[in-house]
């Protein structure tokens, strides 16, 4: 057994609500370089008009401390708790909660959430958030947060295919979510996907998927394989920055695997916007 860490969930709260503001007003490393070799690689001459005008506003929301985009989105929390953590000091999903309530309130940020998804009354700090929690080695927390705007999310998909289908029919699911998204998700887009478990797990993993850096690739080498292949072909289907034609569709393909039933194939596609904003951060 490990050395017992006592983290104060004060912690949690003080570290989301930064989180929250970072995401919101700059890109992340791994997002702004990734960034910077579309701009170099578009083609198109209203594509790169489109691409310079993206990055213009990029520009103005880190040097005025601006929300990059009007829909700041729904936050999306990731705790991994080291099993040799013990918090003290309150709840840890109201700590959570209340990171993102100070922080979508100190950052002016646009509150997004409705309290009933039928009624529709909102509730006016961007509360509740999604968390979602998993138990590691270790005495650390690593958090993620990954406010999620939904002009993309809405064009994300669930596929249930039979086994047969095989990795042509996974090609065919991905490319199909990506078209019938087109100009929605803002392009150019991160593309997630999650392939196996069960019908909410390939959605967890296509979500994670776009909190991988999108400078690395899967260490499976098929999966690498799959990542470069799809990214081609997303970017051959002429959508481009904007819906507005080019060659630039798509920034990257993150994917996920996991094991799955012998009847089963289940595949997610979760699709961000150009921004994909996450933030990692480890607390001990």
């Amino acid at each position: 057994m490990g050395e017992i860490r006592t983290i104060p969930v004060s912690r949690l709260t003080e570290s989301i609500k930064e989180m929250c503001i970072q995401a919101n007003y700059f890109l992340s490393e791994d997002m702004e370089e990734c960034f910077q070799n579309a701009v170099k690689t578009e083609t198109s001459q209203l594509g790169c008009r489109v691409l310079e005008q993206l990055q213009e506003n990029l520009k103005i929301a880190g040097e005025d401390q601006i929300p990059i985009c009007q829909d700041t989105g729904m936050a999306v929390v990731f705790l991994e708790v080291g099993q040799d953590v013990h918090f003290e000091g309150g709840d840890v999903e109201e700590a959570v909660n209340e990171g993102i309530r100070q922080g979508y309130q100190e950052g002016y940020l646009r509150k997004s959430v409705v309290k009933d998804p039928l009624i529709r009354e909102n509730t006016g700090d961007n509360t509740p958030g999604i968390i979602h929690y998993s138990i590691v080695r270790g005495n650390q927390v690593k958090i993620t947060v990954a406010p999620k705007g939904f002009g993309s999310e809405n064009m994300s998909r669930i596929f249930m295919l039979k086994p047969a289908e095989g990795i042509e029919g996974v090609k065919e699911a991905v490319l199909t979510a990506v078209r019938d998204a087109g100009p929605n998700a803002c392009p150019p887009m991160v593309v997630g996907v999650g392939i196996g478990g069960t019908f909410e797990k390939c959605a967890l993993l296509a979500k994670q998927a776009l909190t991988r850096k999108v400078t690395e690739h899967s260490p499976i080498p098929y999966v690498k394989e799959l990542e470069e292949e799809l990214l081609e072909k997303i970017n051959a289907s002429g959508i481009g920055p904007g819906g507005l034609g080019g060659k630039m569709t798509a920034l990257a393909v993150n994917i996920n695997t996991y094991p799955t039933h012998i009847a089963g194939l289940p595949v997610a596609v979760n699709i961000c916007c150009h921004v994909n904003r996450h933030v990692v951060r480890t607390i001990s």
